[in-house]
């Protein structure tokens, strides 16, 4: 569980580290600015930049009665944060699994992308896209 925090943490530390340093320096503004952007860093690196996680079993169960695709992802993928960011609001009409919260997810991962652990990796149907193109699949949330 931890290993999905990592990343938001280190930031977080980093910037709480270099505005104790500015502070002791004598420059609070600088370090308050500095602070929030690692904060903001922080954010974008955490599960919570994205919609809630499902399991892979439950997300798979679901799409075959909605229809909707699955999207696999891993936190402090940066591919998977600007497929995220591109697609706003449509973001929350697909499914989403972290896989490093499900080991079932990261096997699945895997069978699509010929062993590898290459996310966003997309799951329309039976249909494995692996690193797919965001315009596409912004069409293809809206369709669905």
């Amino acid at each position: 569980m931890l290993r999905r925090w990592i990343l938001a943490i280190l930031m977080a530390a980093c910037g709480v580290l270099v505005a104790v340093t500015q502070l002791s320096d004598g420059l609070p503004a600088v370090g308050g600015v500095e602070l929030v952007v690692f904060l903001v860093l922080a954010l974008l690196l955490s599960p919570w930049a994205f919609p809630r996680s499902v399991s892979d079993a439950e997300a798979r169960r679901v799409s075959a009665v909605d229809g909707r695709p699955i999207v696999y992802w891993r936190p402090g993928c940066r591919y998977c944060l600007q497929l995220r960011f591109s697609l706003g609001r449509l973001a929350r009409r697909a499914h989403w699994v972290d896989i490093w919260h499900d080991p079932a997810a990261a096997a699945t991962v895997r069978t699509a992308a010929g062993g590898n652990e290459t996310v966003p990796t997309v799951m329309l149907g039976e249909q494995a896209v692996v690193n797919p193109d965001r315009a596409w699949f912004r069409q293809q949330l809206r369709s669905s």
